[in-house]
């Protein structure tokens, strides 16, 4: 298995071999770019994790190779009960927020319902303004068959495309809910002939979202593009987590997710201390005050 693609050791300062498999040289200042995402097909297993603001964006830009800005803040930010409601400023705005905390990521932000499917001239203008604004290297769309043409329309303006098949959020609606998909032989190859459409429109990547492990790795064998699994197989080229549910913000999370932290619980626990000391009057403490000086 080989090692992820490192810059030259002119653009380290520093260490420059990484402790672990996974682990990236700290001090490296060369940010990872979409083609170098595509090289990886095949090859060392590609980090993904989400993320919504700048605190979270430079805790995992160490560990992650690609950082996506979600279209899911709607849901585990802002409360919303689908990604639907998510407008293009929350994109930006959210999207500007990692920008300032990831320095080696490839950062991509998604486009959100209704910003792009109308046609292709619609969705550079969504993309280029999002690139503009927020200064990420590139964005994701859900890809349906119709969503050919504008990926080729975006990449020929310089525009790198993420893709997304299987469970698509945004189609919730008409799929009747969050669920797993190609689980009749229909939709099994759909989901193919999407994947292989996207690849040879120009995506540099593809999630592969909510289906069968035999379906996730047809899909990655039959495409020469990476495949960034969620709720599909440890067979995907790389993986992704919405990053709140794999640390233990929420209760409840999809079958798919492993608990890697107990952040609900160690919230809990910290908003119960302080409660407490406030209540008692043992916060602040003297090392919590200032002194009067004359």
């Amino acid at each position: 298995m080989s090692t992820r693609p490192q810059p030259p050791v002119e653009a380290l300062t520093g260490q420059d071999v990484p402790d672990r498999p996974h682990q990236r040289p700290i001090k490296r200042t060369r940010r990872i770019t979409a083609p170098q995402i595509t090289g990886r097909k095949g090859k060392s297993p590609i980090v993904c994790l989400t993320a919504y603001d700048a605190p979270t964006a430079e805790i995992i830009d160490p560990h992650c190779d690609l950082i996506l800005v979600g279209d899911s803040v709607g849901m585990v930010v802002h409360g919303l009960p689908s990604t639907v409601g998510v407008t293009l400023d929350m994109m930006v705005l959210h999207g500007k927020a990692v920008m300032r905390g990831a320095k080696t990521a490839l950062v991509v932000v998604d486009l959100p319902f209704g910003s792009y499917e109308a046609s292709p001239e619609q969705a550079f203008a969504s993309a280029s303004r999002v690139m503009m604004q927020t200064g990420c290297q590139a964005v994701k769309i859900e890809s349906g068959s119709y969503a050919t043409e504008t990926i080729s329309y975006l990449v020929q303006r310089g525009i790198p495309v993420m893709s997304h098949v299987g469970l698509r959020p945004q189609s919730l609606h008409v799929f009747g809910g969050f669920r797993a998909r190609g689980r009749t032989d229909a939709i099994y190859k759909e989901i193919v002939d999407n994947a292989k459409a996207a690849a040879d429109a120009g995506s540099f990547a593809i999630v592969v979202e909510g289906v069968s492990a035999e379906l996730a790795e047809e899909v990655t064998d039959a495409i020469d593009i990476p495949t960034i699994g969620i709720g599909a197989s440890a067979q995907c080229d790389g993986q992704i987590l919405v990053t709140p549910d794999m640390l233990g913000l929420f209760k409840r999370v999809p079958k798919f997710v492993h608990k890697y932290g107990s952040m609900r619980d160690d919230v809990e626990a910290a908003v119960k201390a302080y409660a407490s000391d406030v209540s008692d009057r043992s916060f602040p403490r003297a090392e919590n005050l200032y002194v009067f000086k004359d």
